[in-house]
């Protein structure tokens, strides 16, 4: 009734693998991910729109290298 492992003994619990911090890490990367799938649309209509448009994703990159910032200056992205 073991947890088959590749035919070895598990060593540890399946919940116990995973640190805490990984999942800080985890939420950045999906920030910046979400980042990235706002971006594509709008690399695809930046001719159309303009010079408003460019205004518009350089004020949305400042609010999240703000937040980005923040995390940092409360040690969200300390590992110790």
């Amino acid at each position: 009734m073991l947890p088959y492992l590749s035919g070895a003994q598990a060593t540890e619990h399946a919940v116990s693998r995973y640190h805490v911090r990984w999942y800080t890490i985890t939420m950045i990367f999906l920030a910046f991910d979400m980042e990235m799938a706002f971006m594509y649309p709008w690399a695809v209509v930046v001719a159309d729109i303009g010079r408003t448009a460019v205004i518009e994703m350089f004020a949305f990159l400042a609010v999240l290298m703000i937040a980005v910032l923040y995390a940092w200056r409360e040690g969200a992205l300390r590992w110790t």
